[in-house]
């Protein structure tokens, strides 16, 4: 895995889309293999905009390798989100508990080693810029099949 490039690739891309006006609010990236066993715990790899503890990080990657996007909610920090729309690499969700009158989302990528989880404060339009800024990082890994 080319650590390098990875973190190369998340400053330039953190640096302009995650932050006051911008398209997100928050975004993790998380090593992810989907074929280890589930005892060995994900590392977060790159983080911005939030802090998340290896616990909460734990369950939300338990609900992705269970597969529990049609039947639970998950929890990124304090923030509780039920999954609205669900594609065959990514799948977006509103938090149930903001307190932003127009509300919050994610939208959670995952490429061949990672899940991207990107945050953003909104509807519609925000979720669009969301989603346009998380598949940019997602489409440059992919070019080197991370």
């Amino acid at each position: 895995m080319d650590w390098g490039f990875v973190h190369k690739t998340w400053d330039k891309w953190a640096s302009t889309n995650i932050g006051p006006r911008l398209p997100l609010k928050a975004a993790l990236l998380v090593n992810f293999d989907p074929t280890a066993p589930s005892r060995l715990l994900s590392t977060l790899a790159e983080q911005e905009g939030i802090k998340v503890n290896i616990i909460e990080l734990r369950h939300f990657v338990d609900f992705i390798r269970n597969n529990q996007l049609q039947t639970e909610s998950f929890y990124i920090g304090s923030h509780q989100y039920l999954v609205t729309t669900i594609h065959e690499n990514w799948f977006s969700a509103r938090c149930l508990n903001t307190s932003k009158p127009a509300g919050e989302g994610a939208i959670v990528m995952q490429t061949a080693a990672y899940i991207l989880v990107a945050l953003y404060e909104g509807s519609i339009g925000p979720a669009s810029c969301a989603m346009a800024a998380a598949d940019q990082l997602t489409a440059q890994l992919g070019r080197k099949n991370l």
